[in-house]
């Protein structure tokens, strides 16, 4: 039935391992306009993040969109990615090491808006020493594809048992993907949609959620075997017990 017996680790690009949002908001610096916070930009981080439609911007975002270009704005976009935009803490290193486990297949997949966005993410990947020709795959997904056939056209590519494959995502539609075929799902909330959004409004389980990416990154390396999940020793009731004092 399956081909391999590797564990497969299928890493999102934007919100997950890059930093995208501090990218986005200097672009629109670059142009006069105020992304405004965060938090607010989670709430419409569908048109936001892929500097889509203009139905949820701000009025001043729609006007100077307007004037500016859509095109001039990516154009930015792009530079900043390719120059300037960080992968999260933590997650150079982590990919480093998946990279070098012969007995994990890895890759990334991206629904990257910028100009040519796999040479974007080539050029920001090799600013942190990591070549992405030594990935497994680096794949681009049409923002009107579902990710579900994706995932399952990449676990069925290399022979890998679902029960063997792992999801990393920001989004319930990562979530969703990953469960629909068949897939462990990391999630995190650091990304494009908060905890909030992720545990109330979708019901997804906290227990699967990262806050921060270190927390992600130890969480992958005790899955995966990479290295020892750095915890206080495990306590029984038994030893939480009064000392014995004959």
């Amino acid at each position: 039935m399956y081909t391999s017996d590797k564990r497969l680790l299928i890493l999102d690009a934007d919100g997950t391992t890059i930093d995208a949002f501090s990218a986005i908001e200097a672009a629109f610096a670059r142009h006069g306009m105020a992304l405004g916070a965060e938090t607010n930009f989670r709430k419409r981080h569908h048109l936001l993040k892929y500097v889509g439609g203009l139905k949820e911007f701000p009025s001043i975002i729609r006007k100077n969109l307007r004037s500016n270009s859509r095109a001039r704005l990516v154009d930015t976009l792009t530079g900043i990615y390719r120059e300037e935009a960080s992968l999260y803490e933590g997650i150079a290193d982590l990919i480093r090491e998946l990279i070098a486990a012969p007995d994990i297949t890895v890759g990334i997949v991206t629904r990257n808006v910028t100009i040519e966005p796999l040479e974007t993410l080539r050029r920001l990947f090799r600013r942190h020493d990591i070549d992405i020709d030594e990935l497994d795959f680096l794949v681009h997904i049409p923002l009107k594809e579902k990710k579900t056939a994706q995932f399952r056209a990449m676990r069925e590519r290399f022979g890998i048992n679902p029960a063997r494959a792992y999801v990393c995502g920001d989004e319930h539609k990562d979530f969703t993907a990953a469960i629909n075929t068949g897939m462990h799902p990391f999630m995190v909330s650091y990304g494009f949609e908060d905890h909030d959004r992720l545990t109330s409004k979708y019901e997804i389980p906290q227990e699967l959620i990262s806050r921060t990416s270190t927390e992600l990154c130890r969480r992958i390396r005790h899955a995966l075997d990479l290295g020892v999940l750095v915890q206080a020793p495990y306590q029984s009731s038994s030893m939480l017990t009064a000392p014995n004092t004959q």
